[in-house]
């Protein structure tokens, strides 16, 4: 079952709108900033990689579950479990690196060509609603992916809903995309708009989400791209298009090739994302 006709239209001209107001800002003024944490809100984790060294494994996991297998999207990287080559702080920053090379001697080998980094905080921290900021500086490259984002700590995909908040696709430098996938609309029909950040690959920007029991807007620099609303669309449909009244847990990985990432140019390794710091904001609990 896809997306309502109603549902898909609304979504539609509310992607729209904060693509264009986004991209309008190349030419004019910068913005007001306007997407912050609400008033009285409080920083609940962060993670500021102000120890040099491995990622803090109170804090971060390393995801390798389908290396042997394979990714999804017919990606062709192999995750490594905690390794300075791919993911190391230094510095005051996260170095996620994709690198040409094998390591056809690890045990869950799957003839991949490239390794990268797949970190992620499922167990360690997870969050049901939240004003998320990650400042980052994007790898370029033709073949490069790397995505920040969230995914429901229960169920399986897309049921549990998943929130990406930033993605950068080599091929389409400068262009980034955020997107909601829910069981009413996921993969190609995932509900996202995409805005224009030139410098994307050669200076650091803030990637943010807002995420209410009413809706989840998403922006860069405190600027609006994207808003998906808690529509009224019945209790079959509301089940379908709004999984994110549970926990989810936060994602910052460096794909390569596949569906989406395309061709792979192996001239360009190693490539890296800087992170400078991941900071989450929610509501005081009440007492």
């Amino acid at each position: 079952m896809m997306v309502s006709h109603r549902m898909r239209l609304a979504l539609l001209a509310v992607s729209l709108v904060g693509a264009a107001r986004f991209a309008a800002a190349a030419d004019a003024p910068p913005p007001p900033e306007t997407l912050k944490p609400p008033p009285g809100w409080q920083l609940a984790w962060s993670d500021e990689f102000d120890v040099d060294g491995l990622p803090d494994p109170k804090k971060w996991g390393n995801d390798t579950t389908f290396n042997k297998r394979g990714w999804f999207n017919h990606e062709q990287q192999y995750y490594s479990a905690p390794r300075a080559e791919n993911a190391v702080v230094r510095d005051g920053k996260l170095l996620i690196t994709a690198r040409k090379e094998t390591r056809s001697a690890a045990i869950d080998f799957g003839g991949q060509r490239y390794t990268s980094a797949r970190l992620l905080t499922r167990g360690l921290a997870e969050w049901t609603y939240g004003f998320f900021e990650i400042r980052a500086k994007l790898p370029c490259g033709l073949g490069t992916w790397p995505a920040i984002w969230m995914l429901g700590s229960k169920g399986e995909w897309p049921a549990n809903g998943e929130l990406d908040i930033m993605e950068h696709i080599g091929r389409w430098p400068g262009r980034v995309l955020s997107t909601v996938h829910t069981p009413a609309g996921s993969g190609a029909h995932g509900v996202g708009a995409a805005v224009t950040v030139p410098d994307t690959c050669g200076a650091f920007h803030r990637y943010q989400m807002l995420w209410t029991d009413r809706d989840i807007t998403f922006g860069i620099d405190g600027v609006n791209s994207l808003t998906y609303p808690r529509l009224d669309v019945g209790a079959a449909g509301a089940e379908r298009a709004w999984p994110f009244d549970a926990p989810q847990f936060l994602l910052l990985n460096v794909a390569i090739g596949g569906d989406l990432g395309g061709p792979v140019d192996d001239g360009i390794f190693p490539v890296t994302m800087e992170v400078d710091y991941v900071r989450v904001y929610q509501a005081p609990k009440a007492r």
